[in-house]
């Protein structure tokens, strides 16, 4: 097969469903199912709108992968609600929400829509690894800007960014990223390790903001020609430039791990096909009447039917 995969980001996307339905969506014994009910809502449109010939839910296993962490420990430290020992760092999440990601995950493989999430990586990691992988075009669904680095026009891979619920996506190709941020797809990443990120504890290169990081960039085509033009007296640097460039050395040296994502992550064998009907309709029905899910469900199975 190779028709267009599209692939949600699906923590990015439940968390926009807790926000953005009301908390009084319950299930019969009053439990908020919001989320749960967005998230189908979301998916529902994402089918009927863009037509995708094959679906996964991608899943964070580990939001905060130690091996990221040893690089830049500051790397989302702020998140972090409760530390475990030689287990994954709790994230902080609303205490209605956190109930509501394993009914997602009963939901999403009753339906049969394959959900992959590999332990030691991130969501973003299992998008690269499918992303690269892909033999034919690509729709990322995420309100995450890191996986702009992904956007790639000679191989039709896009990111739906939403605006608004997923009814108004912003359709990223290079096109518009290069009249954003003056770069492509393979830029962005360098872009966002300069610049830096408070929402993940990426420090950047102080002083060097989004412009100076896309001026830099310019003169100098990528990181690794950047960083060789501190050590060239002749590389149009200004003095303040290479100075915080020098200092920041140590940072630039890791950072690039730490923002790419990962292209190789080892993913399981999985049946990736939209499916017309439930894989386990006595299951998804069960779940259907315990948690309320109602019109929400019932949409969504009229659209994969389709």
């Amino acid at each position: 097969m190779t028709g267009r995969l599209m692939l949600l980001d699906t923590a990015s996307l439940y968390f926009r469903a807790y926000f953005g339905v009301p908390d009084s969506v319950r299930a019969p014994d009053g439990t908020p199912v919001n989320a749960v009910r967005g998230l189908l809502d979301f998916i529902d449109r994402l089918v009927k709108d863009h037509r995708p010939e094959k679906l996964v839910a991608c899943m964070d296993a580990d939001w905060r992968p130690q091996w990221r962490v040893d690089l830049i420990p500051s790397y989302k430290a702020h998140r972090v609600a409760e530390e475990h020992e030689g287990a994954p760092d709790a994230e902080e999440v609303p205490d209605t929400l956190s109930p509501q990601v394993p009914v997602i995950e009963e939901v999403l493989d009753a339906l049969g829509i394959a959900r992959v999430g590999v332990a030691g990586y991130e969501a973003d990691d299992v998008i690269g690894t499918f992303t690269a992988r892909a033999d034919g075009p690509v729709d990322i669904v995420t309100g995450d800007r890191d996986l702009y680095q992904l956007v790639d026009d000679a191989r039709d891979i896009r990111v739906l960014y939403p605006l608004k619920g997923v009814g108004t996506l912003q359709l990223t190709d290079e096109a518009w990223l290069r009249e954003k941020y003056g770069v492509d797809g393979r830029g962005y990443a360098d872009l966002a390790l300069l610049r830096g990120d408070p929402s993940d504890g990426l420090p950047g290169v102080p002083g060097v903001g989004e412009k100076t990081a896309a001026k830099l960039l310019a003169e100098f085509g990528d990181l690794a020609g950047i960083v060789a033009a501190v050590d060239d007296p002749k590389a149009k640097l200004t003095p303040t430039q290479r100075k915080r460039l020098t200092e920041a050395a140590p940072y630039l040296a890791v950072a690039p791990k730490v923002v790419r994502v990962a292209g190789d992550v080892p993913l399981p064998a999985v049946d990736t096909a939209l499916p017309h009907t439930p894989r386990d309709p006595a299951a998804l029905d069960a779940l259907a009447a315990r948690w309320g899910l109602g019109s929400s469900l019932q949409r969504l199975l009229t659209t994969l039917e389709g």
